[in-house]
Order: C-alpha cells, then sequence, then structure tokens
C-alpha cells in the first residue's frame, strides 16, 4: 500500500529539516516539526507516534524524531520527485522559479516513479532543481553539496551562487531582480556586524546590501577560472596557512620535470626559452593547479616557437597528474602525467601535428641532501602524425641531455620566484651541439 500524501509529507519535512546545510544530521524538535506543517504540537506527536510504529521514524519523547533509513529512503524519493517536477515546470513548461513549488507539492504524492525517470530522462540527469537544492537519484542517494553562505564565504573573493535556501515567492522574485540566483558571481566586499547587513558587488559591478538572514540563505562556492592569469593572484590565502615557509625548491620543473604536484592552495606559472642548434627556438607558458587537494593537478601549456618556415602558436597540452608517492621513508616522488595535445599549431610549418595525440610522463624524484635527483624519466606519446614529442620540431632527429645548469629562487612573502639556465647538448644528426635553456617560475597562493 502507498503511504499517504501526509504521511510523505511528515517524512520529507523530517527530512529537510533534521540534515540543514552545514550542519551534521540531528533530532527534530516536534515543536519545529508542528511549525513546518501548520499543525499543533499535539497532532504532530501523534502523526510521530504512528510513524515510529511503522517503523519510518524514532521518536524520542522530549527530545524530537529523526528517520529510520526506510523513513530516508522514501522521504529522498518524495524530494526527488518533488524537485524534478520543479525542473521540469521551469525548463519545459516555462513556469516561473518563484511559483512552481506549490505545484510541484501537489504533483509529488500523484506523479508515478515511471513518469519521474521519464523527465529525468529528458531533463539530462540533472543534479539540482531552479533553485540549486541537490536531486536524490533513483536510489534515494543525494549528493554531497559543499559551499559556504555569503556571512562565511571570503571577502573580497568572486563566489559563485549554487543554492538559494528558501522558497517564498517574495525572496526569490528579491533574488531574481537583483542577480542572485544561482549560477550568479558575486563578491562580498563587507560585513557590518553592528547593522546586520551584507555588502555584495555583483553583475556589472552593481553593489548591493542585504541582511545577515538572506545573506545565510544563500549557498556559494568560490569560483575556480582556470584562466590565463599571469603572476596574479589573490593574497587573502597564504602558502602553507599564512606562516613563513622555509626556502626550498621542490616543485620547480627546471628542464626535466619533478614528480611534485603543487600543494593546496598554491598555483605556479612557468615560462621557458629554448634556442636550438639550428636556430630555433621555442617559448612556453606552463600553468599549474592543485585539484581539491595536492594529490591531483590539473595544467596546461601554450607553446610559441620559430622554425624554419615560420613563427606562431604550436600544439596546445592540456595535463592530469597524480602524486602516487611522495619523497619519504626511502621512496622516491612519483608523479605520473597524462597530456592531451591539441593540434593547435601549423603542421605544415614545422610548428605541430596534423591530429591530436597523447602523451605519458613517468618523472621520479628523490632528494640525497638538499638536492632532488631525477631518477628516470620515459616519455610516452602518440599522435595521429607519429611525433612523440610536442616540443621538439623534428624529433626523429634531436635527443636532449642537460650537460650543466642551475637555479636559484626567492621567497618574498607567500610568493617564490626561481630562474634557471641551462645549457643542454643536442644531438642532432649524429653530433653533439650546445644549445641553451631559460626558466622562470612564480608560485603563488590562491582562495582554496
Amino acid at each position: 500500500m502507498l503511504p499517504s500524501s501526509t504521511v510523505e509529507n511528515y517524512l520529507k519535512t523530517i527530512y529537510l529539516g533534521s540534515a540543514t546545510p552545514g550542519i551534521p544530521s540531528r533530532l527534530l524538535a516536534m515543536g519545529q516539526l508542528a511549525s513546518a506543517l501548520g499543525v499543533t504540537p499535539g497532532t504532530a506527536t501523534t502523526m510521530v507516534k504512528t510513524l515510529a510504529e511503522s517503523g519510518l521514524v524514532k521518536y524520542e519523547p522530549y527530545s524530537g524524531v529523526a528517520l529510520t533509513r526506510a523513513g530516508e529512503k522514501l522521504a529522498a524519493r518524495v524530494l526527488r520527485r518533488h524537485r524534478l517536477v520543479e525542473l521540469f515546470l521551469v525548463q519545459v513548461m516555462g513556469l516561473r522559479w518563484d511559483e512552481v513549488h506549490e505545484e510541484a507539492e501537489l504533483l509529488e504524492h500523484v506523479v508515478s516513479d515511471r513518469l519521474i525517470d521519464r523527465m529525468d530522462e529528458m531533463l539530462g540527469r540533472p543534479e539540482v532543481d531552479p533553485h540549486g537544492d541537490p536531486i536524490p537519484d533513483a536510489d534515494g542517494v543525494v549528493k554531497p553539496q559543499s559551499g559556504q553562505t555569503l556571512l562565511t564565504c571570503p571577502l573580497h573573493t568572486r563566489v559563485i551562487v549554487r543554492r538559494v535556501i528558501d522558497q517564498d515567492k517574495m525572496f526569490l522574485r528579491f533574488i531574481e531582480s537583483n542577480n542572485l540566483k544561482p549560477g550568479e558571481s558575486i563578491e562580498v566586499e563587507e560585513r557590518d556586524n553592528a547593522a546586520d547587513s551584507v555588502r555584495v558587488r555583483g553583475k556589472n559591478d552593481r553593489r548591493l546590501t542585504i541582511g545577515t538572514r538572506a545573506a545565510s540563505k544563500l549557498l556559494v562556492q568560490i569560483a575556480r577560472v582556470l584562466l590565463l592569469v599571469v603572476l596574479a593572484s589573490s593574497a587573502a590565502s597564504a602558502q602553507a596557512q599564512g606562516s613563513a615557509r622555509p626556502f626550498e625548491i621542490t616543485d620547480n620543473s627546471f628542464f626535466v620535470e619533478e614528480a611534485f604536484n603543487q600543494e593546496a592552495g598554491i598555483f605556479q606559472n612557468i615560462a621557458t626559452f629554448r634556442m636550438s642548434a639550428r636556430n630555433e627556438w621555442d617559448a612556453s607558458f606552463t600553468q599549474e593547479w592543485p585539484l581539491f587537494g595536492q594529490r591531483h593537478q590539473i595544467s596546461y601549456t601554450i607553446p610559441y616557437a620559430g622554425a624554419t618556415a615560420g613563427t606562431g602558436l604550436a600544439d596546445v597540452m592540456i595535463h592530469y597528474r597524480i602524486q602516487l608517492m611522495t619523497d619519504d621513508a626511502g621512496k622516491p616522488a612519483f608523479s605520473p602525467r597524462l597530456s592531451l595535445i591539441v593540434p593547435t599549431g601549423n603542421a605544415g610549418g614545422g610548428l605541430g601535428r596534423t591530429g591530436a595525440g597523447w602523451q605519458v610522463n613517468l618523472p621520479f624524484s628523490e632528494q640525497a641532501g638538499d638536492t632532488y635527483l631525477r631518477r628516470g624519466e620515459r616519455d610516452l606519446a602518440r599522435a595521429a602524425d607519429a611525433q612523440p614529442d610536442a616540443r621538439s620540431n623534428d624529433p626523429a632527429e634531436e635527443r636532449h641531455h642537460a650537460l650543466a645548469g642551475a637555479r636559484v629562487g626567492w621567497n618574498h612573502g607567500d610568493t617564490q620566484i626561481v630562474v634557471g639556465a641551462a645549457a643542454p647538448v643536442i644531438w642532432l644528426e649524429g653530433s653533439a651541439v650546445v644549445a641553451g635553456f631559460g626558466y622562470l617560475s612564480y608560485e603563488l597562493p590562491f582562495n582554496p
């Protein structure tokens, strides 16, 4: 027998009331439950006792109520129907986001699971509804959301609105009219505790002051847009949690790639220049970003080269690295890299490939005293035109080995600058010729 709409409303309300964003699941007080449902405390208590007898909730007199596993699964199904219906009404039926809640309250109890699954498929298996609320999947599992409110996010940092925790029509219209809907980019400029207000800067640099109550209903996430940011960053986040770090160079890949990913909260800009024995040259800019901590790293390399046939952009590379081992307990650091080679260069002019390719790099690094030694590095690559190295104009004829080189670095506050030069030996058509290589790295914090 299917549960009644009253049972479903109780379960859904307990589910939402005991799982406030940012607060672990807890017992919901009976007074809060009664208020949310618009019934008297006595009525709510009677219904909760019935639900407890059915095994859907756990009721603790004078403390509150919580869902059992069975009750939680049923509540998630109701919530799934509600939020998918809301999204369907907005995206397909064209209703406003501030008028779909009441409609979904009615339809969530009568729409079949088959129809809900079809809606889900038509909408592209969405993860959130129009208000940014997470949509449980068919098994009732809700993907965790990370985020902060406008009361807790960093000041002077671009954030993206992800969720609006209020279904009141007037509030949603206020949010929409001031460009604060999910997906909007804003920045908190000031919080005034005395006035209970928050000043934000939004679209077109428009400034708006809202109350702390409204600010607490907007969940945001720090914008992580990987742009070509050269020597620029927000200074709000300090390396090593704001403390001065001892000087060391452990993740600057100087001529040979080192097996150390970027630390969390730190990104790096790397510029290189090489002059070959044939008076050909190439330069590159690489930017490395940690992804959810030091274990994962993403980066890109933009090369620019001068060849016999001309000068221009070579093949861009997009990289992913994973820190599988760190340099401790007698083990070397190991951080394999997988790269996508994008054919952006002029292959006819010797500046790139004729098709996309990939590259695998397997760098090991081990520290001996204060010096890091690369114990082995091997490139494996494949491209449409069978050129194994995007950085070499004629990889079949050139092979590189570092003959001599040096680098030096400075810490300045939370940033680090490293410069280096090397004289690599290029084996060209059976003879060894010395060339030149220059290196510049600028490492600095960003807001994680």
